[in-house]
């Protein structure tokens, strides 16, 4: 793709070259991809470099490079901001690509993600349904970030009365923060502790038509005989210990109206054995079985309980391999992973499922994975 050119030539030309280089390409922007940025002359020296002094490289921003700059804030728990996109706009205009003691073009180009040879499919755009929650009350864990913020802000602004909960105070206040005028009550708690569950469903108060438990996170990827009693005990509390406590909560008060939706976040993971450790794995598999015995039973009462399997998504949900033998076997199963999306494509296929649009469905595992599923 880049050859590589006579390092005195290229020196002599660059004078001359260097406007020529810079005026064919739009001005950057938080609007600008990722890849765009890469592929600038000023702006892709100085975005490398920003990767570089947080332990990163430009292969690493690959998941993600079709997304505009400014869809990384929200992903990023707070780690990047407007205001660090307006110091890297400012810092690409002063760059100099003629400067001898910047980035040899050589190294630029080497560094720029490669393209795929995919075609480049249009961006997912939310296209909000006025009044689908209108007089509804749902209760949305994991909403200061992801895609618990982004099934929260769905249902909001179609109308919901949206109970926010997380234990990230910061992030909640961000998320009322953009959305004032909307109906959202903020409640800081921690699923996994009964108290902090009685105050949820206290909050919501005596009618409540949807839950999303999104709420969860992740292991180390680490295989069986690796897994520690505390790193079990912290996952299966949250992504299943809690979504339980929550729903046998909610439950009774739907009963009495014979009416209700719950909406489980599963994962791939709880579909296979090859995307994720065994303590996430074992989580995720425990939810599916809730969903589908829970959808059995309370089914013929009027309730809905599904499930939404996600693939990979760019969140700020943190994962490490801490096993080597682990992931050695995962990273290889994970070549055939889909393009990542952003968290308000889980939100679409959540809220579809909690609103009366999805009244025919009930114990479903829905893979929202663009495909990872069927391979």
């Amino acid at each position: 793709m880049f050859g590589k050119k006579d390092k005195t030539a290229q020196a002599a030309a660059s004078a001359t070259d260097d406007a020529a280089t810079t005026s064919g390409y739009p001005p950057l922007s938080g609007d600008t991809k990722i890849k765009d940025w890469l592929a600038h002359p000023q702006g892709g020296p100085v975005l490398r470099r920003t990767l570089a002094e947080a332990g990163q490289d430009a292969s690493q921003a690959k998941p993600v490079q079709g997304f505009a700059m400014k869809r990384l804030i929200p992903m990023s728990k707070g780690q990047f901001s407007e205001e660090k996109i307006a110091e890297l706009v400012a810092m690409a205009e002063a760059y100099d690509p003629a400067s001898a003691d910047q980035e040899p073009a050589e190294a630029s180009a080497q560094a720029t993600v490669e393209e795929d040879e995919t075609i480049e499919l249009p961006d997912f755009e939310e296209k909000v349904t006025e009044g689908r929650f209108s007089g509804k009350t749902i209760i949305v864990t994991g909403a200061g970030s992801g895609i618990g913020r982004a099934t929260a802000s769905r249902v909001a602004r179609e109308g919901g009365r949206v109970i926010a909960v997380d234990l990230n105070e910061t992030g909640l206040d961000e998320f009322i923060g953009e959305h004032p005028s909307l109906d959202i009550v903020k409640v800081v708690a921690n699923i996994t502790r009964q108290e902090d569950v009685d105050a949820i469903v206290a909050a919501a108060g005596e009618v409540i038509d949807g839950l999303a438990n999104i709420a969860g996170i992740m292991d180390n990827m680490t295989p069986l005989h690796e897994v520690s009693d505390e790193m079990w005990d912290k996952v299966m509390a949250v992504n299943a210990t809690g979504l339980f406590k929550l729903s046998r909560a909610v439950i009774p008060l739907m009963l009495e109206r014979h009416a209700g939706s719950i909406v489980n976040i599963t994962s791939e993971a709880g579909l296979r054995g090859s995307a994720a450790g065994l303590a996430y794995t074992a989580s995720k598999h425990a939810v599916v079985g809730i969903t589908k015995s829970s959808a059995f039973i309370y089914g013929p009462q009027g309730l809905r309980i599904n499930a939404v399997a996600p693939g990979p998504v760019i969140t700020g949900i943190q994962a490490s391999f801490d096993s080597p033998m682990a992931a050695k076997r995962i990273q290889t199963a994970m070549a055939v992973l889909p393009t990542p999306v952003g968290p308000e494509s889980l939100a679409a296929s959540i809220a579809f499922l909690l609103s009366d649009d999805g009244h025919n469905i009930n114990g479903v595992i829905l893979p929202s994975d663009g495909g990872w599923s069927a391979v």
